[in-house]
């Protein structure tokens, strides 16, 4: 190095004079001007911050050919090793890369879904991943659709739905069914998932319908395939009925304008009884399995309204039981909220509306309308129909799912009529 920093200007002339013969040997010996002059512009900028701060070396040439030499191989490394990746990934997917015509005929030569299905559901995942997961790789639900359905907010749901693909990436599941020992885990998410769907379909969490048959249809399609697969499996056969008793019931369900009505009002000829024998048959073969499950004990409500001509002469007593069976078996707030109803009928509406206020303090019940529609139509019964009126109204702001809004906000009107027609004539 010589002594001393060098002035800026002679630098400048200096690299000029060097540049094109650094670049001559340069592109001559790899044969790539573009590439060798890069380089060498490189070099000068090293050059030009290094030489202004320790001086100019002894071979000036030698060290500007030396560093565009260095940032030359540098590239070339670079290319080859992206070369590589791209020859590698080629090879990898190769038999992916085929892009088909749109006009091209699918016929899958086994039913890939049911696949899917079990494999979003594989054990490496919880269950409640599992089912989200299935929810939108076979469902087709929306995050927000699988939040309502779970209760949770679509934020905490978004991150379930990455953290169970990550878990599937990192843990290299394959495409493929599960072996036997893994099957019985993946059978609960799987039931869970499914069960999910179905009910996404019987009650549109959102929007302006109140029916999604494509779902409920979808998801009795792949029970009923689950079913085949492991057809001695009585939580499975418990599923299915549970599905079938309650879909036959889809017809009269709507009005003529896509109006909900209640279970109550429900013209009872228009329940599909194909739909009901078969969901009874599998019922008995779900309660005489080795143990009965949450599917198999509310497949045996569904069983209980299918078979009674009306409410008033429905079994409330054999219900109420059913689901208190059924409450202590999961803990489900939901399951705790439906049985206030069946107390309704047995032991009246006070003692429901009791039961109500305990149960309305689980923290996945807050603000949810049903508790609403629910103590509302305890006061009904009661004969509170201002309170009625009120808690109706609450219900259909809380609601998302425009039928029920309607329905309820027709609720909250009959009530107030009666309110309005009790009062004295002046």
């Amino acid at each position: 190095m010589a002594d001393g920093p060098t002035p800026m200007t002679a630098i400048e002339h200096l690299l000029r004079d060097l540049a094109p013969q650094v670049l001559a040997v340069l592109a001559r010996r790899h044969g790539d001007f573009a590439d060798a002059e890069d380089a060498v512009q490189e070099a000068l900028i090293a050059a030009a911050e290094q030489w202004a701060a320790s001086g100019v070396p002894a071979n000036p040439s030698g060290w500007l050919y030396h560093v565009a030499t260095r940032r030359y191989t540098d590239r070339l490394r670079s290319e080859i090793a992206r070369q590589q990746r791209e020859h590698d990934t080629a090879v990898l997917w190769a038999e992916n890369a085929f892009i088909p015509p749109p006009d091209v005929e699918v016929v899958p030569t086994t039913d890939d879904t049911l696949t899917l299905l079990l494999m979003c559901c594989h054990p490496v995942l919880t269950t409640a991943s599992a089912a989200a997961l299935t929810l939108r790789a076979v469902g087709g639900l929306t995050t927000t659709e699988i939040a309502r359905a779970y209760l949770v907010p679509s934020a905490t749901m978004g991150q379930r739905i990455s953290r169970a693909k990550h878990a599937i990436r990192q843990s290299r599941v394959p495409f493929a069914m599960p072996t036997l020992s893994d099957l019985p885990r993946a059978l609960v998410s799987t039931m869970q998932a499914l069960y999910l769907l179905f009910n996404e379909g019987h009650t549109a969490s959102s929007g302006d319908a109140l029916l999604r048959i494509d779902l409920s249809a979808e998801a009795i399609r792949l029970t009923r395939l689950l079913h085949a697969l492991v057809p001695s499996h009585g939580e499975v056969a418990g599923l299915l009925a549970l599905m079938l008793l309650t879909h036959a019931r889809r017809d009269a369900r709507t009005g003529p304008h896509g109006e909900l009505i209640p279970l109550d009002e429900q013209d009872r000829t228009r329940w599909n009884r194909t739909d009901i024998a078969e969901g009874i048959r599998l019922v008995e073969q779900a309660l005489t399995s080795d143990a009965a499950g949450p599917y198999g004990i509310q497949a045996a409500i569904a069983a209980l309204h299918a078979e009674a001509p009306d409410t008033a002469t429905t079994d409330w007593a054999q219900i109420l039981a059913l689901y208190t069976v059924l409450e202590h078996m999961t803990g489900n707030p939901m399951v705790s909220l439906n049985r206030t109803i069946a107390v309704a009928m047995v032991d009246g509406p006070h003692a429901a509306l009791s039961l109500l206020d305990t149960v309305a303090q689980n923290a996945q019940l807050a603000d949810h309308h049903r508790v609403d529609a629910v103590r509302a139509h305890f006061h009904d019964m009661m004969g509170n129909h201002e309170r009625a009126a009120h808690h109706y109204r609450l219900a259909a702001e809380r609601t998302t799912s425009l039928p029920e809004r309607h329905h309820l906000i027709a609720k909250a009107q009959r009530a107030r009529h009666r309110v309005d027609a009790a009062q004295p004539m002046e």
